[in-house]
């Protein structure tokens, strides 16, 4: 931010439940208001989300709603420029606009589409998620198991683990979105190297030269040396995963089938309603606490995932052989499948 800029305007207004407060996709924003002002602004309206509800894709862009809905097209050449410049230039002004003018048509008619599939109790769900304090509280010291390792092992965990929490309390100290400190990708390709020396770090990719030189190279270098240091014994173990038992695999893969036939049918998608983790723990445990298995997302689709896993569903194809379709299967009473009297 520009220095002398005063909040408290802004903030007064996030904080005035009479007021709602429409964003795209919130979290990274909310995250920055929460760590403000330790309040979550109420109430609000997520587009992103919105939009993943009423099928609209995966993670949809401002951009392309903008486009789909409200017939505009955002001109993104202001993006990279110096915003904590003052006077901000006129281009800068409009580009700042319309990043939000056009979230009032968007909201308008996502809530209308919403009414319409009968959705609102799906959407107060999800935000009800998003405006929950527990969601932006982070310990620097548990940062690193919102990443995702592409590594088990104990030592890249905590070189990994040390580099993750200088980097929440970074962001958390200059306000800054903890991607402008550092992105994940590079967390994680240092953590796997493990520089010792500037010459080494300028080698990791997405490390420029100024910070390599200047004094976050410094503080990276102190802390993969911090995080080398740790007895191996003291090492972080890596997250639980869900070991799906061996015979099950073509259960996940019916289950994979079964959420995309669910995902055309109701037009939602399906990063909102399960992912390959949720698939994985309901082969394995009927009672896994899993988002799929709970609220509207249980209602849509993990009911009918656990039918089709114990064999009350079935999947076949429509009369015109280019559709799938659910069939019910009734479940046969063994005592009245006849015996067979087998020879000796």
């Amino acid at each position: 931010l520009a220095p002398g800029i005063d909040l408290k305007p802004l903030l007064d207004l996030m904080a005035n439940e009479r007021v709602l407060k429409v964003f795209h996709a919130a979290r990274q924003d909310i995250e920055i208001f929460f760590q403000m002002s330790g309040a979550v602004p109420q109430p609000l309206f997520d587009t992103q989300v919105a939009a993943m509800v009423c099928g609209f894709g995966d993670s949809v862009g401002y951009e392309t709603l903008a486009s789909q809905l409200a017939k505009a097209r955002i001109d993104k050449s202001m993006r990279f420029t110096d915003w904590a410049m003052r006077p901000l230039s006129e281009k800068q002004i409009q580009y700042a606009l319309a990043d939000v003018t056009h979230l009032r048509v968007a909201y308008e008619k996502l809530v209308r589409k919403v009414e319409k599939n009968g959705r609102i109790g799906w959407l107060a769900e999800e935000m009800a998620l998003l405006t929950e304090p527990g969601t932006y509280r982070v310990d620097p010291e548990n940062a690193w198991k919102r990443l995702k390792p592409r590594s088990s092992s104990g030592r890249f965990l905590a070189v990994l683990k040390e580099l993750a929490a200088w980097r929440e309390r970074e962001a958390q100290e200059r306000d800054l979105p903890r991607q402008r400190i550092l992105r994940d990708e590079t967390l994680t390709e240092i953590a796997a190297h493990h520089p010792v020396d500037t010459n080494e770090l300028g080698r990791t990719r997405g490390i420029g030269k100024g910070l390599v030189e200047g004094k976050m190279g410094q503080a990276i270098l102190e802390t993969v040396k911090r995080g080398m240091a740790i007895p191996e014994a003291d090492c972080p173990k890596p997250a639980d995963r869900v070991d799906v038992p061996k015979g099950l695999g073509p259960v996940v893969d019916l289950l994979k089938v079964l959420l995309k036939m669910k995902c055309d049918e109701h037009g939602v998608a399906s990063k909102l309603l399960a992912n390959s983790a949720d698939i994985d723990a309901i082969a394995a445990d009927d009672n896994a606490d899993v988002p799929a298995l709970h609220g509207w997302r249980r209602e849509l689709f993990g009911e009918d995932a656990l039918k089709l896993k114990h064999g009350r569903l079935g999947l076949g194809f429509c009369t015109d052989g280019k559709r799938l379709r659910m069939v019910p299967i009734d479940p046969v009473d063994p005592a009245t499948v006849p015996a067979l009297a087998l020879a000796d």
